[in-house]
């Protein structure tokens, strides 16, 4: 399941994660974003455990977006230990953010 995030979970949820967190920074009104979506709920499925799907809103979230520099969507992130360690935009794969994971 993707996790819907909160400016206020961010930390505990992305942060502080002891799993590779792929975070995919959209907008509502984004229609590339909304053809990641199914694929990022497929992709939860198949890393559950081993990874976390999470999607952060920029227009209602935009102090996170802001902090990481975030000009395009969907931009789509791997935070490990804390920090990006690779991102992408634009629609991908499955086979695409899976690599991007490292799985």
């Amino acid at each position: 399941m993707v996790k819907h995030l909160k400016t206020s979970e961010f930390k505990k949820e992305v942060l502080e994660s002891d799993v590779p967190v792929l975070v995919d920074f959209w907008a509502k009104w984004c229609s590339p974003c909304l053809r990641v979506a199914p694929i990022l709920e497929e992709l939860s499925e198949d890393v559950k455990g081993a990874a976390k799907i999470c999607k952060l809103e920029v227009d209602e979230e935009y102090e996170i977006a802001d902090l990481y520099d975030i000009m395009s969507i969907p931009t789509i992130a791997v935070f490990v230990n804390g920090e990006i360690k690779d991102q992408m935009i634009g629609v991908q794969s499955k086979k695409a953010l899976m690599k991007l994971l490292g799985l």
